[in-house]
């Protein structure tokens, strides 16, 4: 009755409902009440607040950057093990104090190191959105994530956050674009990038092209991410911790690649990636249950099938991630 009542206008959402709802949905309040940003009231003189606000920004030093760097880790860790759904309040206080100290820094010296914690920050929060199927959300958050990463003159954060934001592409329906931009977030990176996101640009590029129905250049973008992975069970980039990527993640990727692609290796190279799965990744073995069902389907395995896809669907539903649950159920269907 509430559920009508509320859709139907006669009843406002009471904010004890509103805190629920929002974990439950993965939706920030403005979405959840459909109520427009507020809007400043102008005065004729705000040039105290103005000023006062710059010094606060100015005063931003390594500590504060340190500190906001911090959250966002800990934001990471959280949705690692627990999901996103329930994170979208913090996630969203956290960008707003960011883009804040950002847009009252002047100086490029003040403004840098923000606009870095910005561009982790925003890209971490767009994939959590892709989870939570809030899809508007995410691609805005890639949009502030790219402008930072501008801003900060790091060309790895952009390339990082064009490859993430080629996937909202193609979960729309249009893969081909999506490849363009990781294709086009490659050029951007030049010469310059980490072998381990070489690798993720790679691997990236190899699904997209999977999706897009090219599989020789599927293949091709494999091998290359296989030949840049650096040795070692080492998985975070020093450089650019936003990527987790070593040799077991990059067969469990490979291995869901492969199975787009129908190919008979998928199996083989997926049951290996599950043998080496970091247990703390809970939505990623989501994913790689997945993967594995696909695989077996592919195989006209259907017990294995349904082994997967119930383990997939348990694992999904601890995270709520709505993005894996709609993997599962399509693939159910086929059962």
């Amino acid at each position: 009755m509430y559920v009508s009542e509320w859709e139907n206008g006669k009843r406002t959402i009471s904010d004890r409902y509103a805190a629920i709802l929002r974990q439950l949905l993965g939706v920030v309040d403005s979405e959840l009440r459909g109520l427009p940003g507020e809007i400043a009231t102008p005065t004729a003189d705000g040039y105290d607040d103005l000023l006062s606000r710059i010094d606060s920004a100015h005063s931003v030093g390594e500590s504060m950057v340190k500190t906001f760097n911090d959250q966002t880790e800990l934001l990471r860790t959280m949705d690692r093990q627990m999901g996103a759904a329930g994170l979208v309040d913090q996630m969203a206080g956290h960008l707003a104090a960011l883009e804040d100290a950002l847009n009252f820094a002047v100086l490029p010296s003040a403004r840098r190191p923000v606009a870095l914690a910005l561009a982790g920050a925003s890209t971490l929060a767009a994939w959590q959105a892709v989870d939570s199927g809030a899809i508007e959300r995410a691609w805005k958050h890639y949009e502030l994530a790219k402008r930072a990463a501008n801003d900060a003159a790091a060309p790895m954060y952009l390339a990082h956050a064009m490859g993430e934001q080629a996937y909202v592409l193609c979960e729309a329906g249009r893969p081909a674009l999506g490849l363009e931009l990781i294709r086009d977030a490659q050029a951007a990176l030049g010469q310059a990038g980490s072998p381990r996101l070489w690798a993720w640009l790679y691997a990236a590029e190899a699904e997209l092209c999977a999706h897009a129905g090219l599989p020789d250049d599927c293949r091709r973008a494999l091998d290359a991410a296989m030949a840049s992975i650096p040795p070692g069970t080492e998985d975070r980039d020093p450089d650019m911790v936003s990527i987790f990527l070593n040799g077991g993640h990059l067969a469990r990727w490979r291995g869901n690649v492969l199975g787009l692609l129908g190919d008979a290796d998928a199996v083989s190279s997926l049951y290996g990636a599950l043998e080496v799965v970091d247990l703390t990744f809970v939505r990623a073995q989501a994913g790689l249950h997945t993967d594995l069902a696909q695989a077996h389907l592919a195989r006209a395995e259907y017990d294995d099938a349904n082994t997967h896809l119930r383990k997939a669907r348990l694992l999904a539903s601890r995270t709520g991630s709505v993005r894996q649950r709609r993997r599962v159920d399509r693939l159910s269907e086929r059962l």
